[in-house]
C-alpha cells in the first residue's frame, strides 16, 4: 500500500470539508503514476467553486420556466436592420470597421470545440469538407476571408507601409484540440502567419450526480466535460488570451462559431456599427424565419438584454407583432457577437454571478460500492455548463445587429442527407452566394441546368470577402463548370 504523502492529506481533508471525499475512495488502490495524475487533476480542480456552481444552478433550475411578462422587445435605440439601412449607413461602418481593422485594434475569436459528431465525422467541425469543388474545410474558408480582408484594410487605410494583421484567437476542446492544430499546421495555416493564430482550450467542469456529488470516470480520474461555450470568457482569462490581446492593443473583438460557412469573419461593417453606438457588447440576429422556428431570440428578461430559449415562449409571444408588422421577438440569435476588450476583462467582476444550465446525461462512471465502471442506460448525472450570451445581462450598452439570413447564417450541424443545416445546404448557400456575387457585379452565371446544390461552381473568398472585386464579371455570362482560386483565373474567363 503506497504510504500518504503530506500533498495527499492535505488534499484529502480540502475534499472532505466540500463533501466530496469520494474522489480519493480508491486512491490507494492506484499505481504511483495514476495517483501523482490524479493528484495534479484534483489540485487544479477549485471544488469549492464546483460546490457553489452546482448550489446555483439547481436552486434556478425551478425558475427555468419563467414568468413570460418579464419578457419584453428589444428597445428601439439598440437595434438597426442591414435589411432597410442606407446604403451610405452601411458604407459609413463598414469605413469604420477597416479603419480600426487596418490600426491593428480588432481580432478574432472562434468558438471551435465541436467534434463533429452529428455529422458523423471522426474530425473537429472546422475541418469539415460541406461539398465545394476545392474541397476547402470550414476553417480554410475562415481564413481566406480573414486574408481578404486584411487585404481590403491595407487597401483603403491610411498607412500602406504598416503590414495589417488581424489575430485570429481558436477556441479548441480537449478533444479537438490535437486535430485542430494539425489541421491547421498540414495546410501551413492557410497562408496566415502562425504567429498570429492562437489556439487556446476550452475549459472543463466535473460531472455531478444529481446530488452533487463528483463523479469519477475511472479509479484515478474524475469525470468532466466542456463547460460550454459560455466557459469562452473564464479561458480566454486562463489561457492568457486577454494579455496578449492587451500587449497586441487590440481594442474590438468579433467572436463566432465555426459551424457557419457564410460567416463574415470579423465583419467591418458590425464592428463599425457597434463601435459606432458606443457598445461594449453586441449581437448579430436574423430574421426568424417564422414564428414557429425553433431558435432563441434576443430581447429583454426583467429589463435587461439576454436570450430567450424557444422552449420558454408560449404561442401568443411567438406570434405577437409590433406595430411595423413585424414580429416582436424575431430577432433569431445565431451566436456572433462584439466586445470591447474592456468588456471582456470585466467578466471576471460579475462571473460568481453568472447561470449555470443543466444537462441530464447518461454518464460513464465508476460506481462507489462496486468499484466497477458502469454505463448507464438512462441519464444518471448532471453537466453543467455556461451559454455564450449568459453575460448579456450585464452590458451596459447593447448593440444589436439584424443581417440577411441568406448572406450570413447556414450553419452546419446535422448529418449529410438530412436536408436541414446539413453539408447539403451549406454547400448550396455558399454557391447561391457567390452566384449573387457575379449578379451584383453586373455578370451572369449560366448554371446549365443545374442547381447550387450540384452545381461545379466557386469564388475563392481570396478574390473577394463580400462581392467586391468582381468588376470583370460586368457584362459576361459565366458558364458552369467555373472554378476562381486566383484573379488569374477570373482575368482568364472575363477576357
Amino acid at each position: 500500500m503506497p504510504i500518504p504523502t503530506p500533498d495527499i492529506e492535505v488534499l484529502r481533508q480540502r475534499f472532505v470539508a466540500a463533501g466530496q471525499e469520494q474522489v480519493l475512495a480508491f486512491f490507494d488502490e492506484l499505481s504511483p503514476l495514476e495517483q501523482s495524475g490524479l493528484i495534479a487533476q484534483l489540485n487544479a480542480l477549485d471544488v469549492n467553486r464546483v460546490n457553489r456552481i452546482f448550489k446555483k444552478a439547481t436552486s434556478g433550475s425551478a425558475a427555468t420556466n419563467q414568468d413570460t411578462a418579464s419578457i419584453e422587445p428589444l428597445p428601439e435605440d439598440c437595434f438597426e436592420s442591414a435589411l432597410n439601412c442606407s446604403p451610405s449607413k452601411i458604407q459609413d461602418w463598414e469605413d469604420l470597421g477597416l479603419k480600426m481593422i487596418a490600426e491593428g485594434k480588432v481580432a478574432v475569436i472562434l468558438m471551435a470545440g465541436g467534434q463533429g459528431s452529428r455529422l458523423g465525422s471522426a474530425l473537429p467541425k472546422g475541418c469539415y469538407d460541406i461539398g465545394l469543388p476545392s474541397k476547402k474545410s470550414l476553417f480554410q474558408l475562415q481564413a481566406e476571408r480573414l486574408t481578404r480582408l486584411q487585404q481590403l484594410a491595407q487597401e483603403r487605410c491610411y498607412d500602406n507601409n504598416k503590414k495589417v494583421v488581424i489575430p485570429w484567437y481558436v477556441m479548441t476542446s480537449g478533444p479537438t484540440r490535437q486535430a485542430t492544430v494539425e489541421h491547421f499546421k498540414s495546410h501551413n495555416y492557410f497562408g496566415l502567419e502562425e504567429n498570429n493564430i492562437f489556439f487556446f482550450n476550452q475549459g472543463t467542469l466535473p460531472c455531478m450526480t444529481m446530488d452533487g456529488k463528483i463523479m469519477l470516470e475511472k479509479k484515478g480520474q474524475v469525470a468532466v466535460a466542456p463547460d460550454g461555450n459560455g466557459g469562452i470568457y473564464a479561458a480566454l482569462r486562463n489561457e492568457g488570451v486577454l494579455d496578449d490581446l492587451a500587449a497586441r492593443g487590440v481594442e474590438y473583438i468579433h467572436s463566432y462559431c465555426v459551424d457557419n460557412c457564410l460567416v463574415h469573419v470579423a465583419d467591418p461593417v458590425f464592428i463599425g456599427y457597434c463601435i459606432s453606438k458606443n457598445a461594449d457588447c453586441g449581437v448579430k440576429t436574423v430574421p426568424k424565419s417564422a414564428p414557429e422556428e425553433p431558435v432563441g431570440v434576443v430581447c429583454l428578461r426583467n429589463k435587461k438584454f439576454g436570450v430567450v430559449e424557444y422552449s420558454e415562449i408560449n404561442d401568443e409571444i411567438a406570434h405577437r407583432t409590433g406595430p411595423n408588422g413585424k414580429l416582436a421577438f424575431g430577432a433569431a440569435n445565431i451566436a456572433n457577437h462584439f466586445y470591447t476588450r474592456d468588456f471582456l476583462n470585466s467578466v471576471e467582476s460579475f462571473e460568481q454571478n453568472l447561470e449555470y444550465h443543466i444537462a441530464r446525461k447518461k454518464i460513464k462512471h465508476v460506481d462507489l460500492t462496486l468499484g466497477e465502471t458502469v454505463a448507464p442506460t438512462k441519464p444518471n448525472g448532471l453537466k453543467l455548463e455556461l451559454f455564450v450570451f449568459d453575460v448579456f445581462p450585464f452590458t451596459k450598452r447593447m448593440a444589436v445587429f439584424e443581417v440577411d439570413r441568406k448572406e450570413e447564417f447556414s450553419p452546419l450541424k446535422n448529418a449529410p442527407g438530412t436536408g436541414v443545416d446539413c453539408p447539403e445546404t451549406s454547400r448550396r448557400d455558399i454557391i447561391a452566394q457567390q452566384i449573387r456575387f457575379v449578379e451584383n457585379a453586373g455578370g451572369k452565371v449560366d448554371l446549365c441546368g443545374e442547381s447550387p446544390e450540384t452545381v461545379m461552381f466557386e469564388i475563392s473568398p481570396l478574390l473577394s470577402y463580400s462581392g467586391e472585386g468582381l468588376e470583370m464579371f460586368q457584362g459576361k455570362t459565366i458558364t458552369a463548370p467555373a472554378i476562381f482560386q486566383t484573379m488569374e483565373d477570373v482575368a482568364n474567363y472575363a477576357h
